[in-house]
Formats: structure tokens, sequence, C-alpha cells
């Protein structure tokens, strides 16, 4: 399948380089195609992996995957609109503020969060939030000697999410769990925060969440 990736940051490149491994061919969106490390990662897998711009990524793509900052949601949401209608759209993105020597903070929540702004942005498209509580390091063949991570999904369409869980799979993740609409990123977006506060106080990006049941 050819998947876009919209953004080319930590994150964007861990999930193609795992869905170049699954078997994908993917393209990877960047505002500047010239940067060292992009160059670098075509390389690897030349066939299968190609760089263009955020538009160029959201046509080229079956699916697309939104791997950028909050902050550049709304600018490049805009831009790629009309290349995504009608496509699967998997939303790893976190709405958060980083203030200077302070965590970081959602600047939505409760009534409202970034899966459903970036829903309400692609009207023609599937959103599915997924990916966004964990280190990009482990979002490929996640391997924890404690027991199987975690991940949640949810969108509004159940053809999209059925996708998406085939797409988590490629990737090596085992226990996906489906918690509902769009809305329910509202949770999602949250558990990201106790994710890193976790981290702060262990002194660690290396954990995942488990949901343990006898």
């Amino acid at each position: 399948m050819k998947i876009g990736i919209i953004g080319s940051g930590d994150v964007g490149r861990a999930i193609a380089d795992g869905l170049v491994a699954s078997g994908h061919d993917v393209m990877i969106g960047t505002r500047d195609i010239g940067r060292p490390e992009l160059k670098s990662w075509r390389k690897k897998h030349d066939q299968h992996k190609s760089l263009g711009s955020t538009t160029e990524a959201a046509n080229y793509g079956e699916m697309a995957v939104l791997a950028i900052a909050w902050h550049a949601a709304e600018d490049v949401l805009s831009q790629v609109r009309p290349e995504l209608a009608g496509k699967v759209v998997i939303d790893v993105t976190n709405p958060l503020i980083f203030n200077d020597d302070e965590a970081p903070e959602l600047s939505i929540g409760h009534s409202m969060s970034g899966g459903e702004i970036v829903q309400h942005s692609l009207p023609d498209s599937h959103v599915v939030k997924t990916l966004n509580i964990i280190n990009h390091a482990h979002m490929i063949q996640p391997k924890y000697k404690q027991g199987t991570p975690t991940m949640f999904v949810c969108g509004n369409n159940q053809s999209a999410k059925a996708h998406t869980v085939e797409m988590l799979i490629d990737m090596g993740w085992e226990d996906i769990v489906d918690i509902g609409p769009i809305e329910k990123s509202r949770l999602l977006e949250p558990l990201c925060l106790l994710w890193i506060e976790y981290g702060v106080s262990r002194g660690t990006w290396d954990h995942a969440i488990s949901m343990l049941a006898n």
C-alpha cells in the first residue's frame, strides 16, 4: 500500500521506517526537503521511500499519517485538505504547549480534543487517533520484558479503524483496543501527559502503557 507521511520529524521517519519494513511504499511530506537527515533516510530503502511536499505526500498515499507539531496543524491541514478527501488519516499528534523549564500542557481538553479538531478540519476524511502515547523509538515492533504494551484507537468510521488496526499489526502491535468515536481522543491526549510525567519521575522515555487483566 502507498502511505503518505505528513511530517518529517522523528515520529514521521520512525513510522515510515516501520511501514517500509512491513512492505509498504511511503512518501514523507516536508516543508524542507533538503534537510540532511531526510536525504540520509531516503538512501536506506530508496525503492520504497520518497520525499515530497506535504501536499504531494497527502496526494500520494492511499492512507495518510499526520505526524506534525501541533502548532503547525492548522496551516498544514488547510494545505492538504483536498488531497486527503475520502482517505483514512491516522492522527498521532498531541495538542501540547511547551513552556520553558516546565512540563508541557494540553492546549485543549475535557470538552474538545486535537483529534476532534483534525476531524473537523478534514470533514471529508476518516480520522483515527492512535500512537500518541509512546516514544517514537518504540512505535515499531514494541517489545518489553514485563509484558505486552497496549495501543488504543478511536475514530468515527469502523472501516477506517479496521485499516488502522491492520497497519498497527504490520508495525508489530498485538494488544490494540478500539475505544470508540473520535471524541475519545479527550482520553488519549491526557494519557500522553501521564506518559510524560512518568518519564520525568523515572528518568526514562522507554516506557509504554499496558492494561492488565486476570
